[in-house]
């Protein structure tokens, strides 16, 4: 399972030199990202470096179970009235649509929706200030923290399971 890190340096030379120490301390190069103020990020950071993720694939994941319970509460009391004429096949099918469209609506919210670090280090952002965000093996944490601090980069108090890892 994947963890993930977040670090603080002040400029692109520094968040670049705290990429290289992740990545020769083990880091593969896709788990080491990059967010910073727009500004910063149009001009000095590669595109494949940006850390572009919004809330949609857990927001879809949220749309999905609450849509689906809806349908299934929805066919289940159908299923109770005899003149509608649900049978199980039909409480299973309101229990799909229910999720599909509890899984779009929920996405379509999520996709405008800043990921948690953004949200939770827009101060840090603001200030100019470029995130460096890791996602790696557990067992990898410690000399992969190691290597950051070294770097300069220093860590910010965020430790969250990595998305989908």
């Amino acid at each position: 399972m994947k963890q993930r890190r977040v670090f603080s340096v002040n400029d692109v030379t520094a968040a670049e030199t705290a990429v290289a120490a992740a990545r020769s301390a083990g880091a593969d190069d896709g788990d080491v990202s990059l967010i910073a103020r727009s500004d910063i990020e149009l001009r000095q950071i590669h595109d494949d470096r940006i850390n572009v993720e919004s809330d949609l694939v857990p927001a879809a994941l949220r749309g999905a179970a609450g849509g689906g319970a809806m349908g299934l509460l929805a066919g289940l009391a159908a299923i109770t009235v005899p003149a509608v004429g649900i049978t199980v096949a039909g409480v299973a099918l309101l229990t799909l649509a229910g999720a599909a469209v509890g899984s779009w609506s929920s996405a379509l919210i999520g996709s405008t929706v800043p990921n948690p670090i953004r949200r939770q280090f827009e101060a840090e952002i603001e200030a100019g200030r470029i995130l460096v965000v890791v996602d790696v093996d557990t067992g990898q944490l410690p000399r992969i923290e190691a290597a950051l601090a070294a770097a300069g980069a220093r860590e910010l108090p965020f430790e969250a399971t990595s998305a989908l890892s």
